[in-house]
């Protein structure tokens, strides 16, 4: 059948089937305009882990979203196909997890991967496995994008858009990243890692030049090392603490236009960037480093709308850090937060 007639006889006020795609719906990847690349992949985690096991459970959720978008009514009709992630890569990632522990332990015990060779080689076959990640999942963007698809990453930890932000800069000469996070993620290779979750926007920044300009958003947990490379990078790094944010609030102004001022800072072309743990922790509270503050579920969909009516192209975005609990909570808050990036990148 072809995708108009499938849309015809579909009935999207029905409930979600036994086994059928993402958010229930009946399209596979070649008639959907969004496709969904997976990467359970959460190797240097160092608190709470959990989050690999987040796309499924946002995919298992995603059966109890109402299709009928407020913002969007018809995106359904684009069509959000999950791709599969290898079960090569993903034992890949428990194994370098598992070695990654490893070093983690004897680093909080005090002895340092220089001081040992056996520690020095685990470091070196943990920082392989991430920039073999980092590889695959750039490879699988540049294969769905040249079909024509618009493409979002489900983590995972935040590690994983490297791969995906090399493909942006490479088909755009200047783009902007909206990042939303309790933290700064602008570590240098914390822990040793190269590719650690806590160091993604320092390798962003570090290696795709054509970043413009890296807005952050909820922030309100980092380092003296973080702080300092933003005050020294102004003009390429800003950051909207959430205290300070909120100070603002408490003086009488509102989210709307902090929202136009967020967005005006961004250039034409945009990629967005969600930890999960964005959030305030009661929507997301298994997410591997909670902290206490953050955006509303409703905060972060008025600042995604205000970004869409601005008229910026959105060329991608990523959803990390969701980790599911024993009542599916976290992957019920994650699903529809998917619904509405892919909304906000396809309208």
């Amino acid at each position: 059948m072809t995708k108009d007639q499938i849309i015809a006889g579909f009935n999207p006020n029905a409930a979600a089937s036994v086994h059928t795609g993402l958010f229930g719906l009946p399209f596979n990847a070649e008639q959907s305009d969004i496709i969904i690349i997976p990467v359970p992949w959460e190797v240097t985690v160092s608190y709470g882990s959990g989050t690999a096991d987040g796309p499924a459970a946002i995919e298992e959720a995603s059966a109890q979203i109402d299709l009928y978008h407020h913002d969007y009514p018809e995106l359904w009709k684009r069509g959000i196909y999950m791709d599969k992630c290898p079960e090569k890569l993903s034992d890949l990632g428990k194994k370098a997890k598992a070695e990654a522990r490893v070093l983690i332990e004897a680093i909080e015990s005090g002895i340092h991967p220089e001081s040992d060779k056996s520690l020095s080689d685990i470091l070196d076959s943990v920082n392989d496995a991430c920039g073999k990640m980092n590889s695959w999942v750039k490879e699988r963007a540049a294969f769905w994008k040249q079909q024509g698809k618009m493409v979002g990453l489900v983590g995972g930890d935040h590690s994983i858009p490297l791969g995906y932000l090399h493909l942006q800069g490479e088909n755009n000469p200047d783009f902007g990243v909206l990042h939303i996070d309790a933290h700064m993620d602008l570590r240098d290779a914390y822990e040793g890692f190269t590719y650690s979750h806590a160091s993604i926007f320092f390798n962003a920044l570090k290696t795709v030049p054509q970043i413009s300009k890296l807005i952050q958003v909820g922030i309100r947990d980092y380092c003296l090392e973080e702080n300092d490379l933003c005050e020294k990078n102004p003009d390429r790094i800003v950051v909207y603490f959430d205290r300070e944010v909120r100070k603002r609030f408490y003086k009488g102004e509102n989210w709307d236009g902090l929202c136009h001022e967020i967005v005006g800072k961004l250039p034409q072309t945009v990629h967005v960037s969600v930890d999960i743990d964005g959030l305030d922790p009661k929507l997301c509270p298994n997410t591997g480093t909670p902290v206490p503050g953050g955006l509303e579920y409703e905060e972060l969909v008025h600042l995604l709308n205000v970004l869409k009516s601005s008229g910026r192209e959105i060329i991608g975005f990523d959803l990390c850090e969701v980790a599911p609990g024993e009542d599916g909570w976290d992957g019920n808050v994650g699903a529809r937060m998917l619904y509405q990036l892919c909304g906000t990148m396809a309208g």
